[in-house]
């Protein structure tokens, strides 16, 4: 497949309102390179990167991020759409969500064919009592390591362990998903729509 991947959010600013605008400048600048170069190890062929705001999706107009969408999806034409799973415990996540349903409305001439939710570690099993409950699994065998080299890069995003988004942690998933299906590793996903 040829993958492409889109950040809406700056993913920095709710973190700490006590830093000075360079530093924040010089940290948004880093975190972006980080998720380009991540994505790089991944055999990602491009990703687009958008700023609104952190944990603050609901303070934008819906339709805004819809466009944003929807002017990806013109070029791109994407037939396979992994995103949010809708009940993810953050905010910009479930906005996330609904906007990629509703940029894809299954009208004649929608390219995409299969929409997919992933689970997101400390986002997806933290909305408890909501739980995930994947129905597709993808063996990652021969490629959990390029996952892990990603999330080396993206240092952001990455939390010492016992965190669930720590590289243990994430490994421990891809164990116990697998395990799940009699596989070494595996990758869960929520199907949402598939068109065959």
């Amino acid at each position: 497949y040829k993958a492409y991947t889109l950040i809406l959010g700056e993913g920095l600013t709710s973190r700490d309102e006590q830093r000075d605008s360079n530093k924040r400048e010089s940290e948004l600048k880093e975190l972006k390179n980080q998720a380009i170069e991540a994505n790089k190890v991944l055999g990602v062929s491009d990703t687009y990167i958008y700023d609104f705001p952190d944990n603050r999706f609901d303070t934008v107009p819906l339709l805004d991020i819809i466009k944003v969408i929807e002017n990806i999806k013109k070029e791109v034409k994407p037939y396979l759409i992994f995103t949010h799973y809708g009940t993810d415990l953050n905010i910009d996540h479930q906005i996330t969500y609904r906007a990629v349903i509703t940029a894809s409305r299954p009208v004649c001439d929608e390219t995409v064919k299969e929409i997919y939710s992933f689970e997101l570690p400390s986002s997806t099993e933290w909305n408890y009592p909501l739980s995930f409950s994947p129905d597709v699994f993808f063996d990652v065998n021969s490629t959990l390591e390029y996952k892990l080299k990603a999330m080396e890069i993206y240092g952001s995003e990455l939390r010492a362990f016992p965190h669930p988004r720590s590289l243990d942690g994430i490994r421990l998933n891809a164990e116990y998903r697998g395990m799940q299906v009699g596989l070494r590793y595996a990758e869960a996903f929520k199907s949402i729509r598939v068109v065959r």
